[in-house]
């Protein structure tokens, strides 16, 4: 089933940006074609083309289904950028598919990447929200200084955590965390984090934890926490 995502609704009009009337046009979809659409926001679409041109999309709504895939709790997601970048995009694709609700890449003394293309990673994001069936699409935001992310948290109403490569190791997430509950939780770089930024993060109340036994690549430990968390939300 191919799904497409409608970048702006005006009453029973739907609007598509120009990379999704390309995938119409090559899928030879034609007027009178009925297509599956989300918004990202929650709503799933049955439309009607009327009228496909090279730059220009007319539908209209034919039925409207508000999705149930909410969940009761917000997962915040902050990690550090990988040198490869084909590793962040792939966890970011994977995150998009398990359930996240937003990611922040952070800068941190020892990243390895200091430049995003936002852009690129957004395309990602969309692009595994509509494979994965979801109607959510994660909010993705700009490249921040890890000093900047953890003091921005200061009125976060929810459990503040952050995974560490301790000695001994930190409580494990799934001991930490309590369901239901928004959660924010920080992977740093492939470095991992300075002792200033851990002491930072701890008195602004960042509970240290783990997340197993073994060394994870930080792509792996940011999939790894978001799937702790979406399975101890059921």
């Amino acid at each position: 089933m191919n799904i497409f995502f409608a970048s702006n609704i005006v009453g029973d009009l739907l609007e598509f940006d120009e990379e999704e009337i390309r995938h119409l046009q090559v899928l030879r979809y034609k007027p009178g074609d009925q297509i599956q659409v989300v918004d990202g926001k929650g709503n799933w679409y049955v439309a009607e083309l009327i009228d496909l041109g090279k730059k220009r999309v007319l539908t209209k709504v034919i039925e409207r289904t508000i999705s149930a895939q909410r969940k009761p709790y917000h997962l915040h997601l902050a990690i550090a950028p990988t040198k490869n970048i084909d590793r962040l995009e792939w966890f970011l694709e994977k995150a998009t598919e398990i359930g996240v609700d937003e990611i922040t890449p952070i800068l941190c003394r020892n990243s390895e990447r200091t430049q995003i293309r936002l852009d690129r990673l957004e395309k990602i994001l969309l692009s595994a929200m509509k494979q994965s069936l979801k109607v959510y699409l994660p909010k993705l935001n700009p490249l921040t200084p890890l000093k900047t992310f953890i003091l921005e948290q200061g009125d976060f109403a929810g459990q503040k955590c952050i995974a560490w490569i301790s000695d001994p190791p930190g409580k494990l997430l799934q001991q930490t965390y309590i369901p239901a509950q928004n959660v924010i939780v920080v992977i740093g770089p492939e470095g991992d984090f300075a002792p200033d930024e851990i002491e930072l993060a701890q008195k602004n109340y960042f509970v240290p934890v783990s997340l197993g036994q073994s060394r994870l690549r930080t792509e792996t430990a940011g999939v790894v926490a978001v799937h702790t968390i979406e399975l101890m939300n059921g």
